[in-house]
């Protein structure tokens, strides 16, 4: 996710658009497969598992940033997995696999994906811990599905650089142009590459993963701007949602001092408003993509030991 991208985006967002998903049915379990992601309401959302040998120590939920998907925890997930702990990430709607890529599907329904795959996770591993992990955009999901209602069952969550850049930390000039297109420019669709090449917003330090994702044809290269509106939308949520913790599961937050993608003064907010609520990691090497940045073992290590110590 390219900051730059949010910022000339936000400047040409659609109207507000408002996304209904399909009602989840209470009879109806969530199931994970061999390689979907079996949802309550019906939807087969693609899943890659990374599992530990034997039996696991603990289960990763893992929720992917914006353009990414699935594949984006390979790296981390072959390193838990050696460790004792299965990873189980998921395409979330409108990215990676699933049909109509680049189509938000709104924060409800991910945030329901979110508690339909922990469920799912709970019953095809019985009794062993279940944590939810979010990179970027999936960091939103997860913090602000923790702050919902009906928070997601899990024995604790990972916010790797969490999404929290929200509508009050832009400049007015960028609120008063998403303001003033949203009604203006509906349907606009911006390329992430043109714009990177005006501003040059360095996500990673790990060139040779960089250039990879540039020749996946899963990672999106284009960005709807209704789906931009919605991403920031849930950045909006996810910078207020440590006022609405009610009873939070452990948190472990994690963030590189060189992320070009969030700004630090945001970032910095939601960790003092966390407060003693979460155990906060800042890497003074990483950039936004921590669990494939150069320096990612530390990171990777870091997230082993938290969770285990959660699971004796």
């Amino acid at each position: 996710m390219h900051r730059f991208a949010i910022l000339f985006a936000a400047c040409l967002c659609a109207c507000a658009p408002t996304f209904e998903s399909a009602p989840r049915d209470a009879s109806r379990s969530a199931v994970i497969g061999d390689e979907t992601l079996v949802t309550r309401d019906g939807k087969q959302l693609p899943l890659r598992r990374w599992e530990a040998p034997g039996a696991p120590k603990a289960v990763i939920v893992a929720v992917h940033g914006m353009s990414d998907y699935s594949n984006a925890f390979d790296m981390p997930g072959q390193a838990w997995a050696r460790e004792g702990i299965t990873t189980i990430a998921y395409d979330q709607r409108g990215f990676g696999k699933n049909a109509d890529p680049g189509v938000w599907a709104g924060a409800d329904a991910m945030r329901a994906d979110l508690a339909d795959a922990v469920d799912a996770a709970r019953l095809r591993y019985p009794g062993v811990p279940v944590f939810a992990l979010g990179e970027s955009m999936g960091g939103a999901v997860v913090l602000t599905a923790l702050a919902s209602q009906n928070p997601p069952a899990v024995d604790g969550a990972i916010l790797v650089a969490p999404a929290v850049w929200s509508r009050a930390d832009m400049p007015i000039t960028y609120r008063a142009a998403l303001f003033l297109a949203a009604h203006l420019m509906p349907g606009v669709i911006l390329s992430n590459s043109a714009a990177s090449k005006v501003v040059t917003i360095i996500p990673s330090d790990n060139v040779e993963m960089l250039r990879a994702l540039g020749r996946d044809p899963l990672f999106q290269k284009r960005t709807r701007t209704d789906t931009l509106y919605g991403l920031v939308n849930l950045m909006d949520e996810a910078r207020t949602a440590p006022a609405r913790l009610a009873n939070p599961p452990p948190i472990l937050m994690v963030y590189g001092a060189n992320d070009q993608v969030i700004p630090a003064k945001p970032t910095q907010s939601v960790i003092a408003e966390l407060g003693n609520r979460a155990v906060v990691r800042r890497y003074d090497k990483v950039y936004h993509m921590l669990l494939r940045d150069l320096q990612r073992t530390v990171v990777h290590q870091d997230v082993v030991d938290w969770v285990l110590k959660r699971t004796n």
